[in-house]
């Protein structure tokens, strides 16, 4: 399996204007039975005028976004924390980095770095 990846720096979240959809568990985390429900509170935020939406991501389990210490050895971090999907509607200013590209450092990058 070959996946990308990027790192983006969003925009300071106007919490006057963002949504956070107030369904079960049962449907924020469910399977694509859930999917549709998903949905129609998004595109029910968005009516109300919400322009970004906030939610904890349903692909990792609670409390494992807690991210990698290095001091030096690396190991998980030990504090949980729960992984946030943001959804940003019209145009984003925002900064961008591919980390991963299809499995490995993109080859733009190398340039980049200083070889010792």
């Amino acid at each position: 399996m070959r996946r990308s990846l990027w790192a983006v720096e969003l925009p300071d979240i106007d919490e006057a204007r963002c949504g956070r959809p107030a369904l079960p568990q049962t449907q924020l985390f469910g399977a694509l039975a859930s999917q549709a429900a998903c949905q129609a509170a998004a595109r029910s935020l968005r009516d109300a005028g919400a322009t970004e939406i906030e939610v904890r991501g349903a692909a990792l389990l609670p409390g494992a976004a807690r991210g990698w210490q290095a001091d030096p050895l690396l190991r998980p971090a030990t504090t949980a924390r729960h992984g946030r999907v943001w959804v940003l509607y019209g145009d984003c200013a925002a900064w961008g980095w591919p980390v991963v590209d299809g499995g490995a450092p993109p080859a733009a990058v190398l340039p980049l770095v200083r070889a010792l």
